[in-house]
């Protein structure tokens, strides 16, 4: 499973370099986005422009990942098309996810919002 890593604003941007998620390279899909988390990456964009069919292992990995996020982390999705899109909106996993069409679009909102926290948090 290859992934590549750019930065948009202060929010980590993992593009997927696979067209199919499924079960055979589910388990190594989950590793590598929870090593993310693990690192200390507390808000992620998961680029989903190059996949072109998930299925439920897939799904399943996506939701162990963003469970792995807790309650301070964020995994919003973006590039979702086709039959991706039409998964994650059949299983209601569009509920879950905040999902973008874009990484630049991701990284504004989940940028705003970091700023929105910020600013109730304070007394």
């Amino acid at each position: 499973m290859q992934f590549e890593e750019s930065r948009i604003l202060d929010v980590l941007v993992v593009r997927v370099h696979e067209s199919r998620i499924v079960a055979d390279v589910a388990a190594e899909f989950k590793t590598g986005l929870t090593a993310y988390v693990t690192s200390g990456k507390k808000r992620v964009i998961l680029d989903l422009s190059q996949v072109t069919f998930i299925d439920s292992s897939g799904l399943g990995a996506l939701i162990g990942s963003l469970k792995a996020m807790g309650a301070e982390g964020e995994l919003a999705l973006c590039g979702a098309q086709g039959g991706v899109i039409s998964m994650l909106k059949l299983t209601r996993m569009d509920k879950v996810f905040r999902i973008f069409a874009t990484p630049e679009e991701a990284a504004s909102a989940l940028s705003l919002r970091n700023g929105a926290d910020s600013e109730t948090s304070q007394p």
